[in-house]
């Protein structure tokens, strides 16, 4: 069973070489660019809404939400947690344009529910310095989509922390599951 998504489909070309993803990559760039035209879109979001999910390959955020291209900010990181740094996307995504909804993806089967702080230590004694940053790990999805809606909610930089609502994405089923904020 293979865990990857098909090839995108077009015109075969041979491989150079030393062919690497990202070539491919930059050439399908080239015939995308070759189409393309400018929508003319502003950098502030139609919707008015910033989307808080995980890396994870498996999540197709657009589909997923019926989003369009200018809907929403997108913000992803490893876990869809919320750190310093999605704190701050959010503060300059409100604040510099206009966003007032924020909605958090966490999703089954996550990565981060499989390894631990520990990971920062084996970095650690590899290559001889320890991240600053945090793993963020977890083992509960909901309760972690709990604590990122906490974080948005209480940040003192946020201006819209009304319109905060957080769900886990079941990835074999493609549904969206609202958690409740801790009460």
């Amino acid at each position: 069973m293979s865990t990857s998504a098909p090839s995108p489909a077009g015109p075969a070309t041979p491989a150079p070489s030393g062919d690497t993803v990202t070539d491919r990559l930059v050439e399908a760039n080239v015939r995308y660019a070759a189409e393309f035209e400018d929508p003319g879109m502003d950098a502030k979001p139609v919707l008015r809404v910033a989307v808080v999910a995980c890396m994870d390959a498996r999540l197709d955020l657009h589909d997923a939400l019926g989003l369009a291209l200018g809907d929403c900010h997108t913000i992803r990181n490893a876990g869809g947690v919320v750190t310093d740094d999605v704190i701050r996307s959010l503060t300059i995504s409100q604040r510099a344009l206009g966003t007032r909804s924020v909605i958090l993806i966490h999703h089954t089967n996550c990565g981060l529910e499989s390894i631990t702080e520990e990971f920062r230590q084996e970095l650690e004694a590899e290559v001889g310095q320890r991240p600053v940053w945090a793993v963020e790990a977890y083992k509960d999805a909901d309760q972690d989509v709990r604590q990122s809606m906490q974080r948005v909610r209480t940040s003192p930089f946020l201006l819209h922390t009304d319109d905060v609502r957080g769900f886990v994405f079941d990835v074999t089923t493609g549904l969206l599951r609202e958690i409740l904020p801790a009460s």
